[in-house]
């Protein structure tokens, strides 16, 4: 590259018009108390490099040799880390989605820039590189050594790990100290934990143990490749992990499991070591480890404590006991156990690799027990999924199941080698499951997550569901027969926001005798990423089928049931289970549905001509019995370059009817359209457009 001397005059004295663009100095405002790290609640890392969170807009400072020209000059932006190259263009409006950065200010020599970055974007460190261009060629400014760290970002609504609450995002992601329960179920006992996943070396050691993945950069956009990989990471077992595991009486040549309070000291010394596994961790210092690691790395994480925890080592999904003929213990044969009390992980994420409604907390577990795909790592498991007895889902759904919901079984051993059940536990498996409050120091319940309440019908499904997915598919009375059908029947285009939903339920009854049932109902509100939230209403319908009856229930959601508990884009789930008594058939059936929200009408008031003023009107209806508050209209297109027309409106009251004039002037003949869209809270997913015509001049 030919560099040209950086003078103002040439050799004969006249001044220079087309210097060239040189890169003095990058300033990528990385103070701990400045915006950047504020705004993206980075502040607490001990490091001082540039600590960002994806999805989300930082900003930067570049000196020049001389002022820069937005006509004859060009900048960007190159992102580097092994396997990823990033450009990022210099452009005048920033949108959504892109890699891209604008100028937002110009003094003398300096520019400072808003860079956009992806909410999909690779966690990681990146090198950093300004390139300018001017007509004198070309320049390449390294910014090192000011790396920029990208994080996971709780508080972005297109990040798989957005987490809605901040009270929650505070707790999951920021608070430093936390509390480890353990004991038995009797007599729980607790104790404080120091996560440490803003202290010095902290990043850098959670960014080396990836590293040690062994998984390709571009892998590190996704928060369930990386939990997973964080599972089989936290402990050595077989790819020389942060710990190695003792179950032993001696813990000679390490540090007792009970002795460690905090992950700081063990992080610190396995990233010093350059990799040597740090002794000892027994289960509740895996799950400290690795809340610190995915916290750090901007995953909502929390410590959970299962008592009376299973160890299904078959597969079975029950836990199984054997006895010979005299009703004594077969101790070689018994390797399922149950722990008084075992410590995991819940992290918060969609599962977009998932049926809808499993996004939400996963189970994460790095203590080492079982084989996964050749490794010793456990999830993410959606709790969900758990709940249900959904144990085809990944990953490693059978083995938490029969952690917290697992029949005891005790089977006896015939003189022929044969077995037979001589009793069942049905309610002593997965109690008290529990994890700190939000907030506070408190113990909270957490049990009904993971399954239904012990002995009710919901839970006897659950577990029998489960267990034809297991080794021992036979193990619960298969239905006869599977004479009953059911199905959720929606009409047209669905309910719309504000009005009662109403769908039915078909039941077809195709034998020759009467069938029976109770039918449970329960219906959700559910993010578009498949995250359940709430259940808004629940119930059971008692059912009586004649011979080669087709029966139709109607089922009704009245507006003032669901109206306090939507989400975004309106999506509730109905979810419909029960059990034929003459046959014991199993009926389930789900339907995910959206309550419609009204359009914009957009309305041109005369011909559309280019350079001529039109006059466009926008009516909305309020179609609900509350007040709309804070409401915003965005208006684009038509030709108008970089142009949004923002419009803030008064309170919207119940029912009532808005209508906007604005006027706009077309600089593009042809077909064009005009869009709009509304921001609301309680009203989400309202947009409109319109086909006009413009003619030329």
């Amino acid at each position: 590259m030919q560099i040209f001397p950086d003078s103002d005059v040439d050799m004969w004295g006249r001044v220079r018009t087309n210097k060239l663009l040189i890169v003095r100095s990058v300033d990528l405002l990385k103070s701990k108390d400045g915006q950047n790290r504020l705004e993206h609640h980075t502040d607490a890392y001990f490091s001082d490099k540039l600590i960002v969170r994806r999805g989300q807009t930082f900003q930067m400072w570049v000196e020049f040799s001389r002022p820069f020209n937005p006509k004859s000059d060009k900048l960007q932006l190159l992102l580097n880390n092994p396997g990823i190259r990033i450009s990022v263009p210099l452009v005048d409006v920033l949108e959504d989605g892109r890699w891209e950065m604008k100028i937002v200010e110009q003094k003398d020599k300096r520019v400072r820039l808003a860079v956009n970055t992806l909410p999909t974007a690779s966690i990681g460190r990146y090198r950093v590189t300004v390139e300018s261009f001017s007509q004198r060629g070309r320049l390449l400014f390294p910014c090192t050594p000011n790396d920029i760290y990208m994080l996971f970002n709780p508080w972005c609504e297109d990040d798989p790990v957005f987490l809605d609450n901040e009270a929650e995002r505070k707790e999951y992601v920021l608070n430093s100290m936390g509390r480890i329960y353990y004991g038995t179920e009797q007599q729980i006992g607790a104790r404080t934990w120091n996560f440490a996943q803003f202290e010095q070396d902290i990043l850098e050691a959670c960014l080396f143990l990836l590293e040690k993945g062994q998984v390709a950069m571009t892998e590190w956009r996704d928060p369930v490749i990386v939990s997973r990989m964080v599972s089989a990471l936290v402990n050595s077992n077989d790819d020389r992990g942060v710990l190695m595991g003792n179950w032993s009486d001696s813990f000679e040549g390490g540090t007792t499991p009970t002795t460690w309070s905090g992950s700081g000291d063990i992080l610190r010394k396995y990233y010093k070591s350059s990799g040597k596994p740090v002794k000892f961790g027994q289960c509740w210092v895996y799950a400290g480890v690795t809340t610190s690691v995915l916290r750090c790395l901007g995953i909502p994480t929390r410590c959970v404590t299962n008592f009376s925890s299973a160890h299904d080592t078959d597969l079975s999904l029950t836990t199984d006991i054997y006895l010979d003929e005299k009703l004594e213990l077969i101790k070689d044969e018994t390797s399922d156990s149950v722990w008084n009390f075992h410590v995991w992980n819940e992290c918060w994420m969609t599962r977009q690799d998932l049926p809808a409604g499993n996004g939400g907390w996963q189970v994460v577990d790095a203590t080492p027990q079982e084989l996964s795909q050749g490794s010793y790592r456990c999830g993410p498991t959606p709790v969900s999924a758990v709940r249900n007895g959904q144990v085809d889902l990944k990953f490693d759904t059978p083995f938490v199941f029969a952690e917290v919901n697992s029949d005891r079984i005790y089977w006896q051993k015939k003189p022929d080698g044969s077995l037979s059940q001589v009793h069942v536990e049905k309610n002593s498996i997965g109690q008290h499951i529990s994890t700190k409050a939000v907030g506070s120091d408190a113990r909270v319940d957490i049990t009904h997550l993971y399954k239904y309440p012990e002995g009710s019908e919901e839970e006897r499904i659950a577990v029998e569901t489960a267990s034809r997915f297991g080794s021992k598919p036979t193990l619960y009375p298969s239905p006869t027969v599977n004479d009953v059908s059911i199905e959720i029947v929606m009409d047209g285009a669905g309910p719309r926001i504000g009005g009662d939903a109403k769908l039915s339920i078909v039941l077809k009854n195709t034998s020759s005798k009467q069938r029976t049932a109770s039918l449970l109902y329960e219906v959700m509100v559910m993010y578009y990423t498949g995250v359940l939230k709430d259940t808004v209403k629940k119930d059971r319908i008692p059912i009586d089928l004649k011979p080669q009856e087709t029966k139709t229930i109607p089922w009704t959601l009245q507006y003032n049931e669901y109206m306090n508990h939507l989400v975004d884009q309106g999506a509730l789930m109905l979810t419909v289970t029960g059990r034929v008594n003459q046959t014991k058939q199993i009926l389930a059936t789900q339907l995910n549905f959206r309550l419609r929200t009204p359009d914009l009408i957009i309305t041109p008031l005369e011909d559309a001509v280019v350079g001529k003023e039109l006059t466009v009107k926008i009516t909305i209806q309020n179609p609900l019995s509350q007040v709309l508050k804070n409401v915003l209209f965005r208006i684009e297109g038509l030709g108008m370059q970089n142009y949004i027309l923002v419009l803030s409106v008064s309170d919207v009251e119940k029912l009532a009817t808005v209508t906007l004039m604005e006027k706009f002037v077309p600089t593009i003949s042809g077909s064009q359209k005009l869009l709009a869209s509304m921001d609301c809270r309680q009203l989400t997913q309202v947009h409109g457009f319109a086909d006009i015509v413009v003619k030329p001049e």
